[in-house]
């Protein structure tokens, strides 16, 4: 399992994926679908656009990883996770093949995934990549849309050590003849999609940045209104949504224009759909740890923000919050780049340091003597829940807690 070895469990080939899915039926040719890749969003991109697709009454699939609390998290239809007789049907099924190719933990799901929406009959699934893009094992789907939410600095041990090789890599879900949607884009990578896209022949290249621009925002009571431009006619629209990291910005403007890409194909997914989807992404798709408040008085947010791009936006996001102090709760794993995340974080916060009960977890002296280093100072816990509740016994109600660092962090969390 890559969640908990790392990088020894990321194989550079779909024969295994191929291999499943062809012993299935090869479903992942039965429903149509969207397939996400990107550093940072792409998870929340997933769900904002699988809760637009359910908005506008299609059956829809929604694929993501990793989980946080269930494994079924990871396979959705219409937001309601999988049976958990499915999975043990569906693995004692294939039982024979795992024994004899021994496909790797992400591959099984994989196919997992693909295997539920052709027997659920989905109008169309939502499947975001694991990690990189080429060698994912989603890569054998042939979607309606490609997207690509950014490129940053995550995972080089295993994509590269340049944005130019991550964004390669995660070009690879390019396909012929399908659009694709770029997000964020920066000079270092802008060439590498139009290189790809060109030889793929036929894949037309849609920034969204290009498209659409954000005239202004309001962010209070942790939700977060927007006010969205269409630069082909300078209309101005206004989107509420209940994801309220200022980040969500960002990812708005990249699924707008997939709904609009979506729109030219023939799906229902104009304005009025999407204004009332993206209210309530939370509720449709069940999509958690985004700047999500789930205690009052005082206020203990969630953000699965673990590596530089995502921890900047969530500093960004502490600087637009009201506290009286502040609280922070991390763990991270092994394979970041621990001092390059711990740099960005305040130095005026109280610093609880922990780790995920996983073996790729950093131990939580290491993080501390790195953070000590940087000017941060605090204690150590064994684990996020009692670190959670020192913090919460120690502060004052108007105060701020924020658990960030990793996802598996974020997962443990009992309150």
């Amino acid at each position: 399992m890559f969640s908990r070895i790392g990088a020894a469990a990321f194989k550079k080939d779909l024969t295994n994926t191929i291999r499943l899915c062809d012993a299935l039926g090869n479903p992942q040719h039965q429903f149509k679908c969207i397939h996400i890749a990107g550093t940072n969003g792409k998870g929340s991109t997933s769900h904002m656009l699988a809760s637009i697709l359910q908005a506008a009454g299609y059956k829809t699939g929604l694929y993501t990883s990793p989980h946080l609390k269930d494994f079924r998290e990871r396979i959705k239809v219409n937001g309601q996770w999988c049976a958990q007789d499915f999975v043990t049907d569906f693995t004692q099924r294939i039982q024979p093949l795992i024994d004899e190719i021994e496909p790797s933990f992400f591959e099984i799901t994989v196919a997992m995934a693909f295997d539920y929406f052709a027997r659920h009959k989905v109008d169309i699934a939502v499947i975001e990549v694991g990690l990189g893009g080429r060698f994912d094992s989603t890569n054998i789907i042939n979607p309606e849309l490609s997207i690509i939410t950014n490129i940053g600095w995550d995972h080089m041990n295993m994509l590269g050590d340049t944005l130019e090789k991550i964004a390669f890599e995660k070009a690879g879900i390019i396909k012929k003849g399908v659009p694709v949607v770029i997000g964020e884009v920066i000079a270092e990578t802008k060439h590498v999609f139009e290189r790809v896209s060109a030889e793929q022949a036929g894949s037309q290249i849609i920034y969204a940045e290009e498209k659409k621009y954000v005239a202004g925002w309001q962010y209070q009571h942790h939700q977060l209104t927007v006010e969205v431009v269409d630069k082909s006619n300078d209309s101005h629209h206004t989107y509420q949504l209940d994801l309220p990291g200022i980040y969500q910005t960002k990812n708005l403007l990249t699924v707008l224009e997939t709904a609009h890409q979506l729109q030219l194909q023939g799906w229902n997914t104009g304005i009025d759909i999407i204004q009332k989807a993206l209210p309530h992404v939370k509720r449709l798709t069940g999509l958690h740890g985004r700047w999500e408040v789930i205690h009052h008085n005082p206020t203990v947010i969630l953000d699965v923000g673990h590596n530089v791009d995502g921890m900047a936006q969530i500093t960004k996001q502490i600087e637009l919050s009201d506290y009286h102090h502040l609280h922070i709760i991390i763990g991270m794993v092994k394979d970041k780049e621990i001092d390059a995340v711990l740099k960005l974080l305040p130095k005026h916060a109280a610093y609880y340091f922990t780790r995920a009960q996983i073996p790729r977890a950093l131990d939580a002296d290491s993080l501390l003597e790195n953070a000590k280093r940087l000017g941060l100072n605090g204690n150590t816990f064994d684990n996020v829940n009692i670190a959670l509740q020192h913090a919460i016994s120690h502060a004052h109600t108007k105060d701020m807690i924020l658990v960030c660092g990793s996802v598996f962090l974020v997962g443990e969390v009992s309150l």
